[in-house]
């Protein structure tokens, strides 16, 4: 037996202008980082609002956190020379 457990968010769409070498530059940073502007801008918005709450939910902040950090596989043992990395 399969459970398949579907999230759906409510997406408003809002327009934005700036100089198109603004643009341009940061869809190239969001390339850089595999990811689309859209999705950037999205993290940015997530990130402001967490600021403005006063104490942040504890859960929420954590999650916030794991995505950022997103690169490191649970499960892998890391060398001595990858866990001094900097």
């Amino acid at each position: 037996m399969c459970t398949l457990v579907v999230y759906t968010y409510i997406m408003k769409n809002i327009t934005f202008s700036a100089k198109a070498d603004a643009i341009d530059q940061a869809r190239e940073v969001a390339k850089q980082k595999h990811t689309t502007l859209n999705e950037m801008f999205r993290q940015w918005l997530e990130e402001i609002n967490e600021r403005q709450s006063p104490d942040g939910d504890v859960a929420d902040r954590l999650g916030a956190l794991w995505k950022r950090i997103n690169y490191l596989c649970v499960g892998k043992k890391l060398s001595r020379d990858e866990m001094n990395e900097r």
